[in-house]
């Protein structure tokens, strides 16, 4: 049997037509899909491509399909039914009627009529009413008086005035005759007096049922008043019987309800002010101070600002828009006379000047004795203006000065100067200028401060300061922060020159350092800069002094309180810092090569060790020097030192002439009489201890210090593992060589802690071992096997997922063709309209020049006809 004949399609007409092989041999309509890599035994369906034969054969098929849908579009050559359930053999006829029924209204009430009526269904109400029923107007109005019954009109006489004489008033069909007689007979005037009477019987019988209706309710009321106390009768408030009322209690959370309902509520504060907003308002506040005080200095008038007060106008809109000035004199008379404005003030200025001259020459009698008054009570006054209360916080202060100064300038101002006599204003001048000033400019160098500073108390020292930066605030000029940065360096200069004194003024010192903090946190490099020049200036000194004398003195008190300063000011927890880390070196060194010479030494050398550890109290860091400067000062009281048992390092030495400083000369006298008391700052300049007793106390004080700062390295460095073998020296010590039953009890109670937090530490030590890790596995060179059997199919583990990807992998195959298919459509429909288009166009310019034509010969043909009867 023969294959059966297959079905030719459109590509077939296409390949078999005579330009088919000369498309085939032409290269350029030829496209060749290339291969990524060739696959033995596999066949290839699509290696040669013919695109411009398959694009003619898609728009023949178009044509054929889509053209020709496109123009029967909208074009029928039947009638179809499409009312609603017409097909539907299932329904009811009386079901499809009242369907449709249904969809006709709905359609009706769904058109474009009701579209943009939104209020179609609501009715507005005011006070429960219809404004449309009150729009209408209908209430009734009764009223007695004649006054009110003259604007109602009957019917007929409104008709008859204002509707053309009543001929356009509707009438009954039985009047239309019996009327029709007499309005022909009657006149005008007739027809007038007939409505008038009209309308008086109607006035009458409505007073009548008026009069009626109020007898009616008379009656009535006397027959409520018979029948009411047949009712219920309830006994007023006053008659009943007291009864308590228990009354249940609330709950909890009942309670909580009503006190939430009291709280109050959150209200919208003012914004915070900025600090740049903040300083100008304190230095506006300054300058308005200083003012005053520059006033009541030279005896000027202080106007109260409190009794000035503008009037206001009821219609003023407070917007500060001034329309005129007032420009009115008030009038006044002296003697019977009227004095005008520029008298009064000619009157004014020579009473004035008159004053003046007798405050000059008051004032020059008075010079002496103010001066002399002034210097005394200067400070008095100060500290009685500024200084009344010092908190402890620098808020608390600001606000007790602001206070004070508030005070001060109430009290100057609160009397006029017509009440004071002259002995009060002097008084009063005096006083201002003794009082200290309210703004100060920034010392452009160490002197102007010095100056500035010299012959105040602490606290004036610390206002001023405090005036001053906010004076010269950064955010008020420009040249302010330049100032202020040199400040803090004259300010550091002044605490070093202030410690050097003898004795040193430590009480002045404890009120600048806040001032320091605040500069400080300002400009936190150039106070770094500041306090590094001071320890490379130390440093410089003590590298001098060890060339000269072969050996390094303690640093002077002036040091340790910078030293002290920078642990202030810079955070001393950082692993590396410009400032704290020389500081630290700087104090390690000096524990390391000053040698130990006298009570001072020793004194300085605790304070250097107080010092380190306030560095290290945050970071634990452990200093040798620390732990070794302890247990020589330790050493420097043990009165044998035979067969020790530890060993100490330099500055220390076993045995010499300085390594018994804290032996006691006479432990039972000493140890009786003896208080413990901390070491004074001043013990590193100078002692003064002209007895032995005087001499064994303050050994006894070193020791305590030693030993409290020996139990504070115990708590610090109880942690580390080597903890044991850094005290072992130490408990050595302490538990052998140190007398320690000749001290106090209370060095012997801490002698005691002290060896009870060095025995109570952790002795536990583990051998060093590696590290435990992972071991690296070796590399495997066995290859690992995947299955692959076609290479770019995607395939599941189950037959269902892998039907399922199949599946998906079809319909993304499947979508993507229909979309393009949809688009080439698209663009095949536009091409055709395009085309409709521009052939209507054409066809239409067509008809257009043939008309164009027509009328072109016709007006030829007119013309030679009309050349022709000329002729």
């Amino acid at each position: 049997m023969g294959k059966p004949p297959k079905n030719k399609s459109l590509a077939d007409k296409v390949r078999k037509t005579k330009t088919s092989t000369q498309i085939k041999n032409n290269p350029f309509e030829v496209k060749v899909n290339r291969k990524k890599f060739d696959v033995l035994g596999r066949k290839t369906k699509h290696d040669v491509g013919l695109p411009g034969v398959s694009r003619s054969k898609a728009i023949n098929k178009r044509k054929e399909t889509l053209l020709k849908e496109y123009k029967q579009k909208g074009k029928a050559n039947k009638f179809i039914d499409r009312r609603f359930g017409e097909y539907d053999t299932k329904m009811e006829p009386e079901e499809k009627i009242l369907q449709r029924f249904a969809m006709e209204r709905q359609r009706a009430h769904d058109g474009k009529k009701d579209l943009y009526n939104l209020n179609e269904e609501e009715e507005l109400t005011h006070y429960g009413q219809s404004l449309a029923e009150m729009e209408k107007h209908n209430d009734l109005v009764d009223s007695d008086s004649d006054s009110e019954e003259k604007g109602l009109l009957s019917a007929e006489l409104t008709a008859s005035h204002f509707g053309g004489g009543g001929l356009l008033r509707k009438k009954v069909p039985g009047e239309k005759g019996a009327e029709g007689d007499s309005l022909k007979a009657r006149s005008r005037q007739e027809l007038i007096e007939e409505l008038i009477q009209k309308s008086k019987q109607e006035k009458r019988e409505r007073q009548t049922q008026k009069e009626e209706s109020q007898v009616l309710t008379e009656k009535l009321d006397q027959d409520w008043k018979s029948i009411q106390a047949l009712l219920a009768h309830k006994t007023p408030k006053a008659e009943r019987p007291e009864k308590e009322e228990e009354k249940p209690k609330l709950d909890e959370y009942d309670m909580m309800v009503r006190e939430l309902g009291f709280e109050m509520k959150a209200q919208p504060s003012e914004r915070l002010k900025t600090p740049d907003e903040l300083a100008r308002e304190e230095k506006e506040r300054l300058q308005n101070l200083e003012e005053d005080r520059i006033r009541r200095m030279m005896g000027d008038v202080v106007e109260d600002k409190a009794k000035m007060v503008t009037h206001f106008s009821a219609d003023d809109l407070n917007d500060g828009f001034i329309l005129d000035k007032e420009d009115k004199a008030a009038l006044s008379y002296q003697g019977g006379k009227l004095i005008t404005e520029e008298e009064s003030e000619d009157e004014e200025e020579g009473q004035h000047g008159e004053n003046d001259q007798e405050d000059g020459s008051a004032e020059e009698e008075g010079d002496e004795g103010s001066d002399s008054e002034g210097e005394s009570g200067e400070e008095e006054e100060d500290s009685q203006s500024d200084l009344d209360s010092e908190g402890e916080s620098a808020g608390e202060e600001e606000e007790e000065e602001e206070a004070v100064e508030r005070e001060e300038v109430e009290e100057s101002v609160g009397q006029p100067k017509s009440s004071l006599t002259e002995e009060e204003r002097k008084a009063q001048q005096e006083a201002a200028k003794a009082e200290l000033p309210y703004t100060f400019t920034a010392p452009e160098s160490y002197e102007d401060l010095k100056a500035l500073l010299l012959d105040h108390s602490p606290d004036i020292q610390r206002l001023i300061v405090a005036r001053t930066q906010k004076s010269n605030h950064p955010s008020l000029a420009m040249g302010n922060k330049i100032k202020l940065q040199k400040l803090f360096g004259f300010l550091l200069e002044y605490v070093g020159e202030l410690a050097s004194r003898s004795p040193p003024e430590l009480a002045t010192i404890d009120k600048l350092i806040p001032e320091l903090y605040g500069l400080c946190q300002l400009y936190p490099e150039k106070s770094s800069h500041a306090m590094q020049a001071a320890l490379v200036d130390s440093a410089r000194i003590m590298e001098e002094v060890l060339e000269v004398k072969g050996r390094l003195p303690f640093p002077p008190l002036d040091m340790l309180i910078y030293l002290k300063i920078a642990a202030l000011l810079f955070p001393t927890s950082d692993f590396r810092h410009p400032v704290t880390t020389p500081s630290l070196l700087y104090i390690s060194q000096a524990l390391t090569k000053c040698p130990v010479t006298s009570l001072e030494d020793v004194t300085s050398g605790l304070m250097l060790c107080c010092l380190a550890l306030d560095y290290v109290s945050l970071s634990k860091r452990f200093l040798p020097e620390l732990v070794n400067f302890l247990l020589g000062t330790l050493h420097l009281a043990v009165p044998d030192k035979i067969s020790l048992g530890y060993s100490v390092v330099p500055p220390f030495r076993h045995a010499g002439k300085c390594s018994e400083l804290l032996v006691l000369s006479d432990p039972e006298a000493s140890s009786c009489t003896w208080s413990k008391k901390s070491l004074p700052l001043s013990g590193c300049q100078r002692l003064e201890l002209p007895t032995e007793l005087d001499q064994d106390h303050y050994r006894l004080s070193c020791l305590s210090t030693c030993l409290d700062l020996l139990k504070q390295c115990c708590l610090f460095y109880n942690d580390l593992t080597s903890f044991t073998h850094i005290v072992h020296p130490i408990r050595t010590l302490l538990t052998k060589h140190i007398p320690v039953q000749t001290y106090p009890v209370v060095l012997q109670e801490l002698h005691g802690k002290i060896l009870e937090a060095i025995s109570s530490a952790q002795t536990i030590q583990r051998p060093l071992v590696f590290e435990k890790k992972k071991p690296i596995p070796l590399k495997l060179y066995t290859p690992k096997i995947v299955e692959v059997l076609d290479y770019g199919k995607k395939r599941g583990n189950t037959k269902e997922e892998k039907e399922k990807e199949r599946f998906k992998h079809k319909y993304k195959k499947e979508f993507k063709g229909a979309l393009r298919e949809i688009r080439k459509d698209t663009r095949f429909l536009a091409r055709e309209k395009l085309n409709e288009v521009m052939s209507r166009d054409s066809e239409r310019k067509r008809k257009v020049k043939e008309l164009f034509g027509s009328l072109a010969t016709q007006e030829g043909e007119w013309k030679a006809l009309k050349r022709r009867k000329r002729k």
